[in-house]
This record gives structure tokens, C-alpha cells and sequence, in this order.
């Protein structure tokens, strides 16, 4: 019976101690399935922000372009064209050919003159011979001075006819005025001319001019002797050249500054009447300010920029310079080392809590 007894004991307690270790696996097992709940709910007690983008901003070297129009044109450029009404007898021109200044181009008829001129040499010998008689008369007192006078006169008349018709008889000798290329010819030998008629173009290629227009905020910008470059539709080269003169005032329509720039032109490999494309350095900036144009914020104002200010949006007011396809420089407001907000500002108010996702 006491044996029973022991034994009922000892299976009590085997039982007892299974059920405390039971309540302790399960309370652990518990304790376990909790935990993860624990981040979520630590998470759910941190702020969050709008997930945006930010660039830092640094100093950079800026050169501030204008890309403007103009037109080629001649360095010198006449049409030739006869003074006289005369008939062509000879003609010398060469159509395209190179011709120095001076080249007889175009030979008119001059024989009528010549005659004339030789008739006025003859008639010249004979007043003059009066001249020197009545010259020698008055030096010994024998003819009185009014006679001298009137033979004096119509030497000077007579030698003033003859310098006359020397000048219309050069003008039937048509020569190139400068050196330059020839273009058509438009007369042939025989054909009667008269004053005005055009017989062919001479251009000087070996400069050409460019005049082009500049807005009126940088008419002050600009000045003579400052390089431009540019190109035209033919070729991919980058031409030079240099501002000689501007007007002197502005046009009162456009209110645009008309300048004028000269280039080589070796091996005339352009040709007047070409459209230029050119860009004119309007300043260099060493230490800009340059924000993307996304960026912007436009109002009736002017612009304003979001910046990361210890996890918060702030709003600043700027002032912009010239700008280009990415990017605009700021000439007020931000400083190196500011931090831009390039995406999500329709989502920001200022002092709004942001979360940057992507710093540049």
C-alpha cells in the first residue's frame, strides 16, 4: 500500500513538471510570433517625408552664347556699267576670271573724240602763239593789257576743252575699279550701250561681311574687334570673325542693333548671299550658379526653387540670367553647397518633411 502510494507521488510530480514546461515553451513560442510586430510599430512611429530628388549645387565656368542670324555678303561688290552712249568695240572681260584692279574690261567707241580732240590740240597751238605775241607786246608797252587779258582767256578756255574730252575719251576705256572675280557678262562686241547699262558684276570674295542684328539688352555687350564664330548650310566648319562696325542707333521697328563683321574668305570657299549662323560670347562667368530647369518654379514674380533644409522644403525666391536646353543660371538667391530639389514639388508646401530618394 505505501509502495502505491510513492509511486502516485512521483507520477504527480513527472506531471506537474511537464505542465510547467509546457507554459514556458508556449509562453516563448508566444513571445517569438510577437516580436516582429515590433519594427512596424516602431516605423509607424517615425516621421516620413514625400520622396523627392536633390541636386547639390557648385560654382562652375559659364560661357554665356547668343545664337543670332546673318547674311554673307561681298567685301566689295559694283556692276559695271558705261557712262557714255557709245558702241562696244572690243571686249576684254573674261566671265569667272580673276581680274587685278585696273584690267581693261570694256573698249567703246572713241574715234569721233579723238578727231575732236585732235582738232582742239591744233586750235590750241594757234592762241597760244597769239598768246605769247601779245604777251611780248605788253612787256614793250605796244598793245594795252584788255587785249592780253582776252587772248589769255580763251588759251585757258581752249586747254580746259581739251582736259574735258581727255576725261570722256578715258571713260570709253572701262576698267575693274579693285581686283576681284568677274561674273557674267552681259555685252558683246558691237552692242550699243548707254549710261547705266549693266555689263557685268565684279565681287571682291577674298573677305566677306556679315551683318547681322542683336537684341537690345546687349547692344552695350558687344564691341568692335570681339571674335564671333559661325557656320553655313554647305559644310560643318566653324568660320571666324571680327565685329568692324555697328550703327548708330537702334532700328526704331525691331529696336535691334544692326553690326557688322568681316571673315576670310581663302580659297572662297563661301559665297555672298549664304545664310550664317552665328554665336556671339556675351560674357564668362567663372563662378555661376547653374540649377537644372526642372527645378523652376514660375509664378507672376518670377521663379522660386524647393532646397533641403535639415529634412524639410524650403522655399527661395531667385533671379535668373540666360539659360539653355538643361539648365538656367541663377544670379541671386542659392550659394554653393545648397541643396536643389529637382522632382515632386507639385507635392511640396514650404517646410513640408521630405525624404531624399537620390542626391547629385
Amino acid at each position: 500500500m505505501e509502495k502505491t502510494i510513492h509511486s502516485a507521488k512521483i507520477i504527480s510530480g513527472l506531471i506537474i513538471t511537464g505542465v510547467i514546461l509546457l507554459s514556458v515553451y508556449l509562453k516563448g513560442y508566444t513571445s517569438e510570433k510577437a516580436e516582429p510586430k515590433k519594427p512596424a510599430a516602431a516605423a509607424a512611429a517615425q516621421p516620413t517625408g514625400v520622396p523627392v530628388d536633390g541636386q547639390v549645387l557648385r560654382s562652375e565656368s559659364l560661357n554665356e552664347e547668343m545664337i543670332v542670324s546673318g547674311t554673307l555678303m561681298a567685301f566689295q561688290e559694283v556692276s559695271i556699267t558705261s557712262e557714255l552712249s557709245r558702241k562696244v568695240v572690243a571686249v576684254h572681260a573674261k566671265e569667272g576670271k580673276f581680274v587685278t584692279a585696273g584690267t581693261l574690261l570694256f573698249k567703246l567707241d572713241d574715234a569721233d573724240l579723238l578727231a575732236e580732240l585732235e582738232q582742239l590740240k591744233q586750235q590750241e597751238k594757234l592762241v597760244l602763239l597769239n598768246e605769247r605775241r601779245l604777251k611780248d607786246l605788253i612787256d614793250r608797252e605796244a598793245a594795252i593789257q584788255q587785249d592780253y587779258d582776252q587772248a589769255f582767256t580763251n588759251l585757258k578756255v581752249l586747254q580746259a576743252k581739251i582736259e574735258q574730252l581727255k576725261v570722256t575719251i578715258s571713260k570709253t576705256s572701262i576698267r575693274a575699279p579693285f581686283s576681284g572675280n568677274l561674273g557674267i557678262v552681259n555685252v558683246y562686241t558691237g552692242a550699243f550701250v548707254t549710261p547705266g547699262s549693266p555689263l557685268a558684276l565684279l565681287t571682291d570674295n577674298s573677305r566677306l561681311k556679315i551683318d547681322f542684328a542683336i537684341p537690345e539688352k546687349h547692344a552695350n555687350t558687344l564691341k568692335t574687334g570681339d571674335q564671333v564664330d559661325y557656320n553655313v548650310e554647305s559644310n560643318d566648319k566653324v568660320y571666324k570673325g571680327r565685329i568692324v562696325a555697328h550703327e548708330a542707333g537702334l532700328d526704331q521697328k525691331t529696336k535691334t542693333l544692326l553690326m557688322r563683321a568681316v571673315t576670310d574668305n581663302k580659297g572662297s570657299e563661301l559665297l555672298p548671299g549664304q545664310s550664317a549662323r552665328l554665336t556671339l560670347r556675351l560674357s564668362n562667368t567663372g563662378n555661376a550658379i547653374l540649377v537644372p530647369n526642372q527645378a523652376l518654379i514660375p509664378s507672376s514674380k518670377g521663379y522660386s526653387v524647393y532646397v533641403a533644409n535639415a529634412g524639410k522644403a524650403g522655399f527661395k525666391a531667385i533671379e535668373v540670367g540666360e539659360r539653355n536646353a538643361f539648365s538656367v543660371h541663377v544670379t541671386k538667391g542659392l550659394a554653393p553647397g545648397d541643396t536643389v530639389i529637382t522632382s515632386n514639388m507639385l507635392r511640396l508646401t514650404p517646410g513640408s518633411a521630405i525624404q531624399l530618394v537620390s542626391i547629385k
